[in-house]
This record gives structure tokens, C-alpha cells and sequence, in this order.
């Protein structure tokens, strides 16, 4: 539907969007350059074997970016940004698992170009990383 807050047409409830990726030990580096993350977690197998995780994972971060790239590429699209998020880390992520991000609309705002969305993200072995709800924003471009 079009109103002003939305010129190109508002977001269906219920519309989905996914994409998916490969992580790898690639970017836990990449995402320790750009955060500072340094847990042992990440790094010291020895170490994370020990742990309830079994072995290296990678970081929060990492799991939750491909929910950034379905915002901004696909639902609602390029302009959308963050406002709020919850999200809940159900499983962990390791290097060389393939993850899916996936996001459905659950209310659009016609007064302003607001959306909630559920949020997902999915291993490739059908365990649940990440749920929750988000708020985004989209800029008209």
C-alpha cells in the first residue's frame, strides 16, 4: 500500500525475505579488526574445547550481520536501518557453517516508514542461532 511515509509502496504483512552465507575463520579475524574481539572463544581451540560450546565459535556479530544485509538488500530494503532489536543467541555458530538470515514483516506503520519484522537466523543443519523481533527504519531513496 502507498502513502506518503511509504512512496514506493509499504511492506506486506507477511512478506519474507532470506539470504544466506558461508562463515568462516575469515571472519572472525575481519570482526576481531573491526571490534576488538578477542575472546579466547574465537581463537584458542584448546580452550574452547574445554567450554559448553566444544570448540571455536564465531562471534555474536557475526551470526546477526546477514540480518543487516536481508534489511538493507531485500525487506524492507536498501534505506532500511536498525532502530531496536532483541535477539536471542540460541545455538552457536561456527566456522564453516552456512547461516540464512530471515526476516518477516509483522506490522508496517503507514504514518511513518516503520516496520517490525521476526528475524531468524538458521544453520544449515536446521538449529535456530539467533529469533527475535526487530524495528527498522527506511529512508525513501
Amino acid at each position: 500500500m502507498e502513502s506518503k511515509a511509504w512512496p514506493k509502496g509499504a511492506p506486506a504483512v507477511g512478506a519474507r525475505a532470506e539470504m544466506s552465507r558461508k562463515v568462516d575463520a575469515d571472519d572472525i579475524h575481519r570482526f576481531t579488526h573491526i571490534s576488538g574481539d578477542k575472546n579466547p572463544l574465537h581463537y584458542d581451540e584448546e580452550a574452547a574445547k574445554k567450554t559448553t560450546f566444544g570448540g571455536i565459535i564465531v562471534q555474536g556479530g557475526i551470526t546477526s550481520a546477514i540480518l543487516n544485509a536481508v534489511v538493507a538488500e531485500k525487506l524492507p530494503g536498501p534505506g532500511s536501518v536498525f532502530l531496536h532489536v532483541e535477539w536471542n543467541f540460541r545455538a552457536p555458530v561456527r566456522p564453516g557453517d552456512t547461516i540464512t538470515g530471515i526476516v518477516e514483516v509483522l506490522e508496517t506503520r503507514m504514518d511513518k516508514p516503520i516496520t517490525k519484522i521476526k528475524t531468524t537466523v538458521t544453520r544449515d543443519d536446521g538449529v535456530v542461532a539467533l529469533e527475535g523481533t526487530a524495528l527498522c527504519y527506511t529512508v525513501p531513496l
